[in-house]
């Protein structure tokens, strides 16, 4: 074999399959169209966000890189969601969109075992059941053990703007053309989907007097648990608030004939929760208006991003639409809004591990398994890296329960319920987000990373050694009272406590609301040895703060632990179960459920089914 891994696409899942891959000894080839356009985001040059931004976290905590390369100067960075629960904190970045994708191909740079290819694969290598190599453009055929495919938005794609379609990937690129042809001659299902990206305009053209600004936050925020590069709120770029005009409504009204979302040029089903703005218009008819943020696409350069406008509508109609705006009178469009079609490949088809049932070393991720999004992306290739590698090595998978991570919620959703439209992560996807925080991302992945060779025995060290001291400092809280009577006094006045002539201990002050361990710190010589970061207080803070509601959630989460322990064998007939109806045994073949807890997480399964699958189950012996 010319390699063990050749990974197909160099955006957010290729970066983390390839890296993931080559770190776990596996010689790997990244082929990429361009690689000057690796790790690029064609969309908003955001990373984080509403659970994406606990994905980055995860991805970080099993030793990839997008963490890393988020925390590299970003333009701005603030935590979200911080007047509600820890189960939604997130981080989100607004990333510099030249600096970031530089950052991280300098990473790759640096990966042993890693060889990157500027060229297009046209096809596989397979035979009746296995793929083992690619070939490329010039007719060359190069092997591998394991083959993954990360073609993003790419896949025979089409670049959609009113009646006007041609071949065409984003950003200008070009498409992939052949390898959608090759998966459907192998029997692969190809399906549709599309997306969509607004305007850029040129910054110094518009009018931020009437705009609402956003800024950062300061403070330690990181996405990366082992890097710590903080940027100061003064060093940050803000962003700013505007809304679209009575103007902007009735123009889109007028000309909804003439949008590519509505004229029927577009197939492909469009991505639900980020909608073009004539699909809000005519989706929420009676809002007057609809929220619109400008965000900075480069450190020093003039492109500004208008979040909520992506629109299919051709281009003079996009000029109308921008200059309805307010502020933006006289803007000038730098770049023009523009839909993308694509092929992707449909997610019922891969197991647990990313492989496609059908084809031993053939994996899959990011966007061609018909999610949405970068962290997406991300969190399926770390995965799909790290499962190719195993399988090649003859060692146990790693598949990452619901209870463990917004990436196995991820996975369990496509793998287990499909999807037919592009897929986005939410935190009211995960049953259990109370114990998928922001601040234990490493808690709940490091060990796996640590056994399959994901991170360095000194990142090991070191994560061993922050949770140590957050122990200790909840065995000191716990076991003193808080000595400076005055200080302690003082703060509890200051947050509306009354019992200010009574002995304290710390850890019983650190549980009551509004009160914080940088608070009372000051008034525990006990905890002047201890020295945590922001990092270390978020997550003893929210272990303490909120037990009791964790330990509840997890013990939710041991029971149905139960029912995924309880095997199915991979060659299980289910045409022959009796009692059970025939929509429900086609569609466990379909899926081919691992265990009687993702069988009952199937859509249109039902208890009944469950039952009478348990019992089949009980006669073979099984349980």
């Amino acid at each position: 074999m010319d390699f063990d891994v050749i990974v197909v696409g160099g955006g957010h899942a290729g970066v983390e399959a390839c890296h993931a891959a080559a770190k776990l000894g596996m010689r790997t080839l990244l082929c990429t169209l361009n690689k000057k356009m690796i790790a690029n985001t064609p969309c908003n040059p955001h990373i984080g966000g509403s659970a994406k931004g606990i994905v980055v976290r995860e991805i970080d905590a099993l030793g990839g890189l997008m963490g890393v390369a988020a925390d590299y100067n970003p333009l701005q960075i603030k935590m979200l969601n911080t007047s509600k629960g820890p189960g939604v904190q997130c981080l989100r970045a607004q990333v510099d969109k030249a600096g970031y994708p530089a950052h991280m191909q300098e990473l790759l740079d640096n990966v042993e075992n890693l060889t990157i290819k500027e060229c297009e694969v046209k096809s596989l290598l397979y035979t009746e059941d296995t793929v083992y190599g690619v070939v490329i453009e010039t007719g060359e055929k190069i092997t591998a053990k394991a083959v993954i495919i990360t073609t993003g938005t790419y896949m025979d794609s089409n670049i959609i703007s009113g009646l006007s379609s041609y071949k065409g990937g984003p950003d200008g690129e070009k498409p992939s053309i052949g390898l959608s042809a090759c998966l459907k001659e192998m029997g692969i299902d190809i399906f549709r989907l599309k997306t969509g990206t607004p305007q850029r305009i040129k910054k110094s053209t518009i009018d931020f007097s009437n705009a609402e600004i956003e800024y950062g936050m300061a403070g330690e925020l990181n996405f990366s648990f082992s890097d710590h590069m903080n940027r100061t709120i003064e060093e940050q770029l803000p962003c700013w608030l505007i809304y679209t005009s009575p103007e902007t409504l009735k123009i889109i009204r007028e000309n909804l004939d003439k949008s590519a979302v509505f004229n029927g040029i577009i197939t492909g089903a469009g991505p639900r929760y980020c909608p073009s703005i004539e699909s809000k218009v005519v989706r929420f008819a009676d809002k007057e208006r609809h929220q619109l943020f400008l965000e900075p696409e480069y450190e020093d350069g003039e492109s500004i991003y208008i979040q909520g406008f992506s629109t299919g509508m051709p281009h003079d109609i996009q000029d109308q639409l921008v200059h309805s705006l307010p502020g933006l009178e006289h803007a000038e469009i730098l770049k023009y809004a523009y839909q993308i079609e694509y092929d992707a490949i449909r997610p019922l088809q891969f197991d647990a591990t990313l492989n496609i049932r059908k084809y031993k070393g053939l994996y899959g991720a990011g966007q061609i398994l018909g999610t949405s999004g970068y962290e997406e992306a991300g969190g399926l290739g770390i995965m799909a890296g790290i499962n190719a590698s195993l399988w090649i090595k003859g060692e146990e998978p790693l598949i990452l329960r619901r209870d463990e991570a917004y990436i196995g919620v991820m996975i369990d959703d496509l793998v287990t319920k499909g999807t037919e439209e592009p897929y986005r992560l939410m935190s009211s996807r995960a049953e259990y987000r109370l114990l998928l925080r922001h601040d234990n991302a490493d808690v709940r992945l490091t060990e796996h990373a640590h056994k399959v060779g994901m991170i360095s025995e000194g990142r090991y060290s070191e994560y061993l050694k922050k949770h140590e001291e957050i122990e200790k400092v909840i065995s000191v809280m716990r076991d003193n009272i808080v000595s400076d009577k005055v200080g302690i006094a003082k703060y509890l006045q200051e947050n509306n406590y009354d019992d200010v002539n009574v002995g304290h201990r710390g850890l019983e002050l650190l549980k009551r609301p509004h009160l914080t361990y940088k608070g009372i710190y000051p008034f525990m010589p006990e905890l002047q040895e201890y020295h945590l970061n922001d990092d270390s207080i978020l997550a003893l803070e929210t272990k303490i703060k909120y037990e009791g509601y964790i330990k509840r959630e997890a013990e939710n989460a041991r029971s149905m632990q139960k029912l995924e322990k309880i095997a199915i064998p991979d060659d299980m007939d289910y045409s022959n179960i009796n009692g059970m109806a025939l929509e429900a045994r086609e569609k466990l073949a379909a899926v081919k459920p691992r265990t009687i807890g993702q069988a009952s997480r199937i859509s249109g399964i039902d208890p009944s089914d469950i039952t009478i699958l348990a019992l089949t189950l009980r006669k073979m012996g099984h349980i």
